[in-house]
C-alpha cells in the first residue's frame, strides 16, 4: 500500500497514512478517462438550441402569383425555406446530450485518475480543513502553504464544512467537491489535489475492486433423507387415490 505524508494548514507534516493500493495504486487506463470526460462533457451540454421551420417563421400563407403563366418559378408561399428569411430545414431541435455509463467504467476511471496523482506526486493529504473563519484570505494563505506555485486545485472534503465552501468559492482555479460527487473530469482538469484524511479513506474504501473484497458464502441447506421424502409423499399419493375413487364417472350421450 502506498504511504503518503499528512500535512496541516501550515504546511508541516505531522504524521502518515496508508492509502488502498488498488485505488490509488491501480494501473492507468487512458481509454477510460476518454470515456469518462465525453460523458461528463455530453451531461453538461444545455441543449437549448432552436430554429425556426417554415411553419414558425413571419409571413403571410398567401400565394404570390398563380401557378402558370407567369414565366416564374412556381411559389406557394413567402416562408418558403428557399427564399431569404424562411424557415430553416432539418435544424437542431432541443434534446439533452446525456447517455447512460456504465458504473464500472466510472468507478475504473476514478481508480485511474487518483493513481495517476499519486505517481505524478500531485496528491496532498491535509489533515482537516479545520479554519477559523470563512474569509478567503485565510484559505489562499493555507493553499500558499500547502502548494504555492500551483495554479488550479482541487478540494476534497468528506464532512460539510461551511468555512470551506465560503472560503473556496471565491478563488480562481479553485473547486471544492465531495467524495460522492467527485468526477475523473476534475482530477483531470485540475493540477494538484489536496484531500483531508478522512475523504482518502473513504474513496479508499468506496471504489475498493470487487476482487479485493471477500466473497460471502452462502450457506445450503442439506438436502433431505431419501427416507423422510418417501414417509411425506405418501399421505398426498393415498388422498389423490382417494379423491379419484369419489369423483364422478360423466355421463355418456347418444352422439358420444
Amino acid at each position: 500500500m502506498p504511504v503518503v505524508d499528512v500535512k496541516n494548514l501550515e504546511g508541516k507534516k505531522v504524521g502518515q497514512v496508508e492509502l488502498a493500493d488498488g485505488v490509488f495504486g491501480a494501473k492507468v487506463n487512458p481509454h477510460l478517462l476518454h470515456e469518462t470526460v465525453r460523458w461528463y462533457l455530453a451531461t453538461q451540454r444545455a441543449g437549448t438550441h432552436k430554429t425556426k421551420g417554415r411553419g414558425e417563421v413571419a409571413g403571410s400563407g398567401r400565394k404570390l402569383w398563380r401557378q402558370k403563366g407567369t414565366g416564374r418559378a412556381r411559389v406557394g408561399s413567402i416562408r418558403s425555406s428557399i427564399w431569404r428569411k424562411g424557415g430553416t430545414v432539418h435544424g437542431p431541435e432541443p434534446r439533452s446530450y446525456a447517455y447512460r455509463l456504465p458504473r464500472k467504467v466510472l468507478l475504473g476511471a476514478l481508480r485511474s485518475a487518483l493513481s495517476e496523482k499519486l505517481a505524478e506526486q500531485k496528491l496532498t493529504v491535509v489533515d482537516a480543513w479545520a479554519l477559523e473563519t470563512h474569509k478567503t484570505k485565510a484559505l489562499r494563505q493555507a493553499l500558499d502553504r500547502l502548494d504555492g506555485d500551483t495554479r488550479t486545485m482541487l478540494l476534497v472534503e468528506n464532512a460539510v464544512n461551511r468555512n470551506l465552501e465560503l472560503a473556496s468559492r471565491n478563488l480562481e482555479g479553485v473547486r471544492l467537491v465531495s467524495p460522492a460527487k467527485l468526477q475523473p473530469y476534475d482530477l483531470l482538469r485540475h493540477e494538484r489535489l489536496l484531500i483531508s484524511k478522512a475523504a482518502a479513506v473513504r474513496l479508499g474504501e468506496s471504489l475498493r475492486p470487487e476482487t479485493e473484497t471477500a466473497p460471502v458464502a452462502r450457506k445450503r441447506a442439506a438436502p433431505a433423507p431419501l427416507a423422510e421424502t418417501k414417509s411425506a409423499a405418501a399421505p398426498r399419493a393415498k388422498a389423490a387415490q382417494a379423491k379419484k375413487r369419489r369423483a364422478p364417472r360423466r355421463k355418456r350421450t347418444r352422439k358420444e
